[in-house]
C-alpha cells in the first residue's frame, strides 16, 4: 500500500513535469468550443449566430449559421462580438462557462490562460480555479460554516493539467487534496473527455488516499446532453470500495453563469439516501 508521501510525491512530479512541457507547446488541435462564430443582437430583440458577409457605411449583410442571409442598418444593431460555442445539428451552441466540471467532478476540458470562475457548493462551499496558462490551472477553496471547534478550518487545493487537446477529445489529470485537524485526504485522478455532437462523455479514474496510509481506487463515468441552447441533462457516477453514487439533472447556463439542479443517490453497505446537489459557477 503507497503512503501518503509516495502517492502525493509522485502526482505532484507527473503533474509539474507536464505543467513544464504543457506550457511550452502549443495545443494539438483547437478546442470544440473556439469557432470564428459573431452573435448579432437587434434593437427589436432579434439574436442570430454567424458571419458578417459585407459591411458598408451604413448596413451590413450577415449569414446566419443556417445559411440565411440577414441585411440590415447598422442603427438597428444593438452589438456584435464574437462568441464561444459549437454547431450542434446544425444549430449554435454557446459555451457552457461550467464546462471544465460536472456537478463535481472534472472534465478533461481546461480553464483558459487568463481565465478563472468562482463557485458555490451547496450554497456554503465556495471555491475557485485560475487559468494559470492553456492547460494548466490551480485553484482551492473553504466552507464558509464549519461547526468543529476543536478542528482547523478545512481547506483543499485542485491543481489540473490538460495532457491533449484535440477536436472532438481531450485528457487531463489532476489532484484534488484537502487538509482538515492535522489530517489530509485526497484523491489523484485522470480524466477523459469525448465530444459529440448529441453532448458529451466522460471517464474518470483515480486513487483516493489519506494521510493515515488507507487508498483505493475511483471510477467515475458522467455525461452532457444538451436538452436546449441554455440548458443540458448532466450526470455523474462514482464507484469506490463498496460505495457507489448516481446523479441526474439539469444545467442552466448563460454566458458567464451556470446553475446546477441536480439529485443524488449514494449507496454504501445495503443503505440507500438521496441528496440534492445545487451549485452556482461564475466566470471571468
Amino acid at each position: 500500500m503507497k503512503t501518503k508521501k509516495s502517492v502525493i510525491g509522485t502526482l505532484a512530479i507527473v503533474v509539474l513535469a507536464a505543467a513544464i512541457t504543457a506550457s511550452a507547446s502549443p495545443r494539438e488541435k483547437q478546442s470544440p468550443y473556439v469557432q470564428s462564430v459573431f452573435e448579432l443582437v437587434l434593437n427589436d430583440g432579434s439574436r442570430v449566430y454567424g458571419q458578417v458577409e459585407k459591411e458598408d457605411g451604413t448596413e451590413i449583410l450577415f449569414r446566419t449559421t443556417s445559411g440565411a442571409a440577414l441585411r440590415t442598418p447598422k442603427a438597428r444593431i444593438v452589438s456584435l462580438r464574437p462568441v464561444l460555442g459549437r454547431m450542434v445539428r446544425g444549430e449554435f451552441r454557446r459555451e457552457d462557462p461550467n464546462g471544465t466540471r460536472l456537478a463535481f467532478g472534472p472534465t478533461a476540458r481546461s480553464v483558459g490562460r487568463g481565465q478563472a470562475y468562482l463557485g458555490v457548493y451547496q450554497g456554503i462551499v465556495p471555491f475557485v480555479q485560475v487559468g494559470v496558462t492553456d492547460r494548466f490551472s490551480i485553484g482551492g477553496g473553504t466552507p464558509l460554516i464549519f461547526a468543529f471547534d476543536d478542528w482547523d478550518r478545512p481547506y483543499w487545493v485542485s491543481p489540473k493539467l490538460q495532457v491533449y487537446s484535440g477536436e472532438t477529445a481531450s485528457a487531463a489529470v489532476g489532484l484534488l487534496h484537502a487538509f482538515a485537524g492535522g489530517e489530509s485526504v485526497g484523491v489523484g485522478y485522470a480524466v477523459f473527455t469525448k465530444e459529440r455532437p448529441g453532448g458529451a462523455f466522460t471517464l474518470g479514474t483515480g486513487i483516493a488516499y489519506s494521510s493515515d496510509g488507507a487508498a483505493g481506487a475511483v471510477v467515475m463515468v458522467g455525461g452532457e446532453v444538451p436538452v436546449r441552447r441554455n440548458i443540458k441533462f448532466i450526470t455523474e457516477n462514482y464507484a469506490w470500495a463498496s460505495t457507489f453514487v448516481t446523479s441526474g439533472g439539469v444545467r442552466f447556463f448563460g454566458e458567464r453563469l451556470a446553475a446546477d439542479l441536480v439529485i443524488a443517490v449514494a449507496v454504501t453497505q445495503g443503505t440507500a439516501f438521496a441528496f440534492p446537489v445545487v451549485n452556482f459557477v461564475y466566470r471571468f
